[in-house]
């Protein structure tokens, strides 16, 4: 298998799933919107931009099933080889108008993933990695932040928007970190949220109540540029477990912040 060449065709689609979305947001109507939960919304322009995304990455590798956020494909054996999309990721975003959401697309075998591409619709970025060949962001090759401490650190992270059983943790997890860091930033797309840890914008990121198609790719990014990734408890259980926590060398101290108020 050509993890290179499997990853620049892939990168095609994803374009190919952008620039549908741009031409649809253009003309896109509020009422369309639909609910697949409270405050998990949905539009036609995500089953629609996954149809074509699915179609298209059949052709490059027929043998592999399919992980997808809206299930127009049917799911195969987690264990196998799949393809994980969200063909929309910052679906609120995009149905407020907000310029900021992207296409993530992975090949994963099991929990490893082998080839990761997150295109930034509104900015034009590509972040491609493949499984030991590294991570770039439009072709040049990127590496996480160097900076070493929590305290001079910029992290991104998601809030809670439905599943509120954990909000009291989070909340006293955010209000420590507010206090301990440069900041916190909430972008409302966890791929991209990934893809800029991965090229050093953000120091660090962590979320719960994920999805493998939120994080596949961007966890690919983080790792081949030379951060680390794990779930809240320190384990490698991110991608099926529901959260994660992404970082350079503050990713220790990040994930021993996490854990002071998770295990409450």
């Amino acid at each position: 298998m050509n993890l290179q060449e499997i990853c620049q065709q892939t990168v095609e689609v994803a374009k190919e799933a952008g620039a549908f979305i741009a031409q649809e947001s253009a003309k896109f109507n509020r009422n369309s919107v639909e609910y697949k939960d409270v405050n998990n919304v949905v539009s036609y322009v995500d089953k629609e931009t996954e149809k074509i995304i699915v179609s298209r990455l059949r052709e490059i590798l027929p043998e592999a099933g399919f992980i997808t956020e809206e299930g127009t494909a049917d799911s195969s054996d987690l264990e196998g080889l799949n393809w994980i999309i969200d063909p929309l990721d910052g679906t609120a975003n995009f149905i407020h108008g907000l310029p900021n959401y992207s296409v993530s697309l992975a090949l994963a075998r099991g929990k490893d993933v082998l080839v990761g591409v997150v295109y930034n619709v509104c900015t034009k970025e590509v972040f491609s990695a493949t499984k030991g060949g590294g991570a770039f962001r439009n072709g040049e090759k990127i590496q996480v932040s160097p900076i070493k401490h929590l305290g001079e650190s910029l992290l991104a992270t998601g809030f809670p928007y439905y599943k509120f059983e954990n909000q009291d943790k989070y909340l006293l997890i955010l209000e420590s970190l507010m206090q301990k860091t440069h900041g916190l930033r909430r972008m409302g797309s966890a791929a991209i949220d990934l893809a800029y840890t991965a090229c050093g914008y953000f120091d660090g990121f962590y979320e719960y109540n994920l999805n493998s198609w939120d994080m596949a790719a961007g966890i690919l990014l983080v790792t081949e540029a030379g951060g680390f990734a794990t779930d809240f408890s320190g384990g490698d259980n991110h991608l099926f477990g529901g959260d994660v926590v992404v970082g350079s060398a503050v990713h220790t101290e990040l994930l021993a912040e996490i854990q002071r108020y998770w295990a409450i």
